[in-house]
């Protein structure tokens, strides 16, 4: 996937994801990184766990992403917390 592609999945994961965890988002450049990340993250469990991974701009590697989005935003949000 082109650099331009991991940005919009991970914009649209990182804001769907922050959504559902805290359902005010965290802002526009924290959504993305946070959703770039959760793709990379979620991409590399589904294939740990014998899925495919993200591969490109549709439907089954956007619920990876925002799958790993969530995963990373609860992460991000328990270490904020405890900080």
């Amino acid at each position: 996937m082109s650099l331009f592609a991991w940005i919009v999945l991970g914009l649209i994961a990182g804001f769907v994801g922050s959504k559902i965890v805290n359902k005010r988002g965290e802002g526009i450049v924290l959504d993305i990184v946070l959703g770039i990340v959760g793709a990379v993250a979620g991409g590399w469990l589904a294939g740990f766990l014998g899925l495919g991974g993200v591969s490109g701009l549709n439907l089954y590697s956007l619920v990876i992403a925002i799958v790993g989005s969530i995963i990373v935003l609860l992460v991000y949000h328990a270490i904020r917390k405890a900080a």
